[in-house]
């Protein structure tokens, strides 16, 4: 028998589509190894936000159940997933030389802890990358000058050019698996919330390849809607294919062509955000620090507001402002955000009240599902107005407004239920209701709802003066 070939795999679980896994399988025997490596580099030398980043706590719960799931599939096989925890670059080798195996696949990721415990595991045996997570290699996708793309709309423009890609590929038909080798316990390692369990929420979604292909399939129907329907919280016009494209349940490519068979030319709107998700990944691979340092270095100098007590309001969904509070309320219960909810959220702590938006970066970091640094810290740049690509600063939703604009009403009743029985007219912004109206609806105001934090006007003129204040 040949000396077996390990598959390392990452944010990348499934058998299908899966670069690594079919040139390992070609090979010979396989052994498939995941690594919990909690020992992430930090990704600035110094600095208040450079701490690392360890994945989140929602997202832990999300692999402990996707990784179950990628074992139950290996098993059916007969194989099986060798578990173990700490830092990759000497795990992957103790693995490799325990088993006898000479050669590692895995697919390329760019997280700057992803591209260095590539290197290390590179300096002690043959690593071979496979491209797979996503449309097209971040330097493949150049401006005339062979320079690198920092605005999304040029980029995008380039990379349709390379489009569509490769149609996926099943997973392999035959695998070959090789003995040895130890394994932790997947329950050993406690991804799960233990007391208090804050996951039952988590109900809702389905961790694993076969969860994300009946997402997928639940989607493809509405597909061609989704250029509206994607705005309004109060309507199930999302993909939610989100968690499954971030752990690599699903590969972007897949997504991409079942969209498109589906919809047609209705599904540019969708395959435009697929490209968001690998824009962001190629200003990531340009500055891999973009999760703590802004990319217009002016805002460094921005006089944020030390609020503990206002960004707790942020956290728990109690800010006064429902479509707000409706979206933080969400997240904590489901581990997930509408788009356009996280948006607005996001404008309100670093405009509203002049939080810096990192301390919002880390909370979502910590509590979505779907967490992706390079979409994450995008997103907030973008809002903030620091990305080198971003919203003017300047431009701070309004959150009665956005909430009007885009039918928010039925969203706000399912996650702030203390304002179900307000009308339309009123739900937005309660604060402006007719006190008969408020009665009727069994709504106190500073009681069973909280006013609002700050004003609009004022929260709006104040950081406006602070942007001005540093002469942008």
């Amino acid at each position: 028998m040949s000396a077996p070939q390990i598959i390392w795999f990452r944010n990348d679980l499934r058998l299908e589509d899966h670069g690594a896994v079919a040139a390992a399988a070609a090979a010979g025997p396989v052994a498939a190894l995941f690594v919990l490596d909690d020992e992430a580099p930090e990704q600035t030398a110094g600095g208040r936000w450079a701490q690392g980043w360890r994945m989140g706590a929602a997202q832990r719960w999300w692999l402990h159940h996707s990784l179950a799931a990628l074992a139950a599939q290996l098993e059916a096989r007969g194989g099986r997933l060798i578990l173990r925890r700490g830092a990759a670059g000497d795990i992957v080798p103790k693995v490799a030389e325990e088993l006898g195996a000479a050669v590692v696949h895995t697919l390329l990721h760019y997280e700057p802890w992803a591209v260095a415990q590539c290197a290390a595991v590179a300096r002690k045996l043959r690593l071979v990358g496979h491209d797979g997570v996503l449309l097209a290699r971040p330097e493949s996708v150049l401006a005339g000058n062979g320079g690198r793309y920092r605005i999304f709309t040029p980029w995008w423009n380039r990379l349709r050019e390379q489009m569509p890609p490769a149609r996926p590929l099943p997973a392999p038909a035959r695998m070959e698996f090789a003995s040895g080798g130890t394994s932790d316990r997947l329950e050993d390692w406690g991804l799960l919330p233990t007391k208090p369990d804050w996951s039952g929420g988590f109900q809702v979604w389905t961790p694993g390849a076969a969860g994300a292909q009946a997402q997928l399939a639940e989607f493809l129907p509405v597909a061609a809607d989704y250029d509206l329907a994607r705005n309004l919280p109060s309507t199930e016009g999302t993909s939610r294919l989100s968690p499954h494209l971030a752990m690599g349940e699903i590969s972007v490519r897949a997504a991409w062509h079942a969209v498109a068979d589906a919809a047609g030319a209705a599904a540019e709107p969708y395959l435009r955000e697929l490209g968001w998700r690998d824009f962001a990944a190629n200003i990531l691979d340009q500055f891999p620090d973009h999760g703590d340092v802004p990319g217009r270095t002016a805002f460094d100098r921005l006089a944020f507001r030390e609020d503990p007590t206002g960004l707790a309001a942020w956290q728990q969904g109690r800010t006064g402002y429902p479509i707000v509070d409706a979206g933080m309320r969400q997240l904590w219960a489901t581990g997930w955000m509408h788009n356009r909810v996280r948006m607005i959220a996001a404008s309100f702590l670093c405009k509203h009240l002049l939080i810096d938006w990192r301390a919002g970066e880390r909370w979502f970091w910590d509590t979505l599902v779907d967490a992706d640094l390079a979409a994450n810290s995008l997103g907030w740049q973008w809002v903030m107005g620091s990305g080198v690509d971003s919203s003017p600063f300047n431009r701070v939703f309004a959150p009665v407004g956005q909430s009007a604009k885009f039918n928010a009403g039925d969203y706000i009743r399912q996650w702030v239920p203390e304002l179900a029985e307000l009308r339309d007219a009123d739900i937005h912004a309660p604060w402006e209701a007719e006190p008969m109206m408020l009665r009727a609806a069994g709504v106190v105001l500073g009681r069973t709802y909280p006013q609002p934090i700050v004003g609009h006007a004022e929260a709006r003129a104040r950081a406006l003066a602070a942007y001005a204040a540093v002469k942008l």
